[in-house]
């Protein structure tokens, strides 16, 4: 939502909270808290004498990528989602260390707990950044949203050890856009009646949505900044960009965005996948690996009682092309055998030869259990479900290699010492 860590930050300084100098508040009800370079501030954490190091997090084996970087680490150039390697070159002198997930959860956790102590309304974006709607705390609190926000960014250090940036605004795009933009360990106010004066400096790509791609067809219209997108005749987006992202592109401008801050939302998709060491031609090892990630797949849907009705898989190639296919099933489905026969016929008929080196199987468009299950004189057998069911009570009771599909006996293609983590940010930088 707009790559505000990239942007020219000198644009928006006077919106900064300085002491004794606080934009104007009023109607502000939005907040987006968003942890400083989380990852390697939990560990910096822990290891105290690692502070005035650059220190990256990620894969550590020869195939693993960049996790998280301190801002130390990123005045040499290094950045989430850079291959691990690369990030060697670039800082040498860093400390690399693998990532602790389990321990990364649970300072979430506590951290999220501390949003919840001052609204009920918090809508987790990842572990580590959340957007939080003040508006029926300011008077329990007795406090303006920048004074929360203050009181969060003191409360988060104080009770975990790590610094988070905030953005108050009077909506959730402009919230985020303004956390980005005050970082690291800053605090932003966007007042509402100054709105159009924040964004509309900005290059178009501050505005969610705009990629490469769409930022290089704004160009060519002239479009430089989203002031110009404001300004830009709407029929005259639609054909650059197509209807839908035109007119989203154009309320953003506008500094319209009504989305509501939603404390729940439901899992939308359950996925498994797998760098390899080395990278493999070989189709059957590929599906040797496919059905391994349709086991875990499948036992998830059922461990949480989902099912879905959309198979996809990834396939990232040597040189990170990376490309998703994706299959819609008549019935909705949990088990690994259908989900494993839809994978491999999408590797087939989808994927073009090449190296990969990672593969993954996702299932989307879940629902609960039997909600998800359509009654049809060609649905698949029964029977199956039964069986995968009973290697899950087997597993639980006797470890995960307890029962599995004979195939998955034979050794398995070498993988990365670590799962390829994800970056802390969804496709941004932070």
């Amino acid at each position: 939502m707009g790559r505000s860590a990239n942007l020219p930050k000198g644009l928006v300084e006077r919106f900064r909270v300085r002491e004794g100098d606080v934009p104007d508040d009023a109607g502000c009800r939005m907040l987006h808290v968003d942890m400083d370079a989380f990852y390697a501030s939990v560990e910096i954490r822990d290891r105290p004498e690692l502070a005035r190091l650059p220190v990256v997090v990620g894969g550590t084996a020869h195939r693993g990528v960049v996790a998280s970087a301190n801002y130390l680490a990123r005045e040499f150039g290094v950045r989430s989602a850079m291959p691990t390697a690369h990030a060697r070159r670039l800082a040498p002198h860093a400390v690399f260390l693998p990532p602790d997930f389990t321990k990364y959860r649970d300072v979430s956790r506590g951290v999220m707990e501390l949003f919840r102590q001052v609204t009920p309304l918090v809508e987790p974006l990842s572990l580590d950044e959340a957007f939080l709607d003040v508006g029926g705390a300011l008077r329990r609190l007795r406090a303006t949203p920048a004074e929360i926000a203050a009181r969060v960014r003191v409360d988060v250090e104080r009770e975990h050890g790590i610094t988070c940036s905030v953005g108050v605004a009077s909506t959730k795009f402009l919230a985020k856009l303004s956390s980005g933009m005050c970082k690291p360990d800053g605090l932003m106010v966007v007042p509402k009646d100054r709105a159009l004066e924040f964004l509309h400096p900005l290059p178009v790509g501050a505005l969610w949505g705009v990629g490469k791609r769409t930022a290089e067809q704004l160009d060519r219209l002239g479009l430089e900044t989203v002031g110009d997108v404001a300004a830009a005749p709407l029929l005259r987006l639609r054909k650059a960009v197509g209807v839908a992202l035109a007119e989203h592109l154009y309320a953003l401008a506008r500094g319209h965005d009504d989305r509501p801050v939603v404390p729940y939302t439901r899992e939308k998709s359950i996925g498994a996948e797998e760098t390899f060491e080395v990278d493999h031609f070989d189709r059957a090892v590929l599906k040797l690996e496919l059905l391994r990630l349709s086991e875990r797949t499948a036992a998830s849907l059922r461990a949480k009682g989902l099912r879905g009705r959309t198979v996809s898989i990834k396939v990232r190639f040597a040189d990170f092309t990376t490309i998703t296919r994706s299959k819609t099933l008549r019935v909705a489905t949990d088990v690994a055998r259908e989900v494993y026969a839809t994978a491999t016929s999408l590797l087939d008929d989808h994927v073009p030869p090449g190296a990969v080196r990672l593969i993954g199987v996702r299932v989307e468009q879940l629902s609960e259990g039997a909600a998800g299950e359509q009654l049809a004189f060609d649905a698949p057998e029964r029977g199956w479900r039964e069986a995968e069911q009973a290697a899950d009570q087997a597993r639980t009771r006797f470890g995960t290699a307890a029962v599995r599909p004979a195939s998955l006996l034979s050794t398995a293609p070498a993988r990365s010492a670590e799962p390829e983590p994800k970056p802390e940010r969804h496709p941004e930088e932070r």
